[in-house]
């Protein structure tokens, strides 16, 4: 925090400038040299790599920078509310947020395995939406492969544990926001709409979707 100013002198022409703002300082482009070093306190959730181990936390790696700065500034402040994330993003600077998004950016996500009962009806609410009912396509805003869209801050999906997918889901659905701004309301007003048969069959086809260059998953057991 700023010192507080002494007063100035009675004979001052002119007011000391005003010390810079929070949102004035100057944030260098993230590292991910630094961040990896930064991130060891994150890998007993997330895993070293970003690619978490346990499926109710969700996996970082090759999350884009811009996503999860955002996310860690919102936990800071409230915003998104979540005790754990609250105490891990409170130390945290500016700074730091960038180290650590770039760190899990450059981390290439392992794909998990779909249910093939759920494939079906998880693709064509991925892809096509369901018109009758409102529901845009997901791969309109996380496009087609499910890779996100880190100019516009929106998540990559692909391999995406579906546990933590129909948690958060659910919790959209039932009306939790993460935010009162207009993005963090597309979310809930989508999840809105979907059922419990949507939720489980998007969830499942997010886990098991990947380019063709990422690592093949392994076969699922029948």
């Amino acid at each position: 925090m700023a010192q507080e100013a002494p007063a100035p002198a009675a004979s001052a022409s002119a007011a000391a400038p005003a010390p810079a703002s929070v949102a004035d300082v100057a944030v260098k482009p993230g590292d991910a040299a630094a961040g990896q070093a930064k991130a060891a306190v994150c890998g007993a959730c997330h895993g070293m790599d970003g690619n978490s181990a346990d499926a109710q936390y969700p996996k970082l790696a090759g999350q884009s920078e811009q996503y999860i700065v955002r996310q860690l500034t919102d936990f800071k402040s409230g915003q998104r509310q979540n005790p754990i994330m609250l105490g891990m993003a409170t130390p945290l600077s500016v700074q730091d947020m960038h180290d650590l998004g770039a760190y899990f950016a450059s981390q290439k996500s392992r794909p998990g395995v779909a249910d093939q009962a759920l494939v079906e009806p998880g693709e064509t609410l991925f892809r096509q939406g369901d018109s009758t009912r409102g529901i845009p396509a997901c791969m309109a805003c996380h496009s087609i492969d499910g890779r996100g869209n880190p100019g516009a801050m929106y998540p990559q999906l692909a391999g995406q544990h579906a546990q933590y997918v129909e948690a958060t889901l659910k919790a959209w659905h039932d009306g939790t926001s993460w935010g009162t701004d207009t993005r963090s309301q597309i979310m809930p007003a989508i999840a809105a709409k979907l059922d419990a048969r949507d939720i489980a069959a998007l969830a499942s086809y997010i886990e098991g979707l990947h380019s063709a260059e990422s690592e093949p998953a392994a076969a699922a057991t029948p």
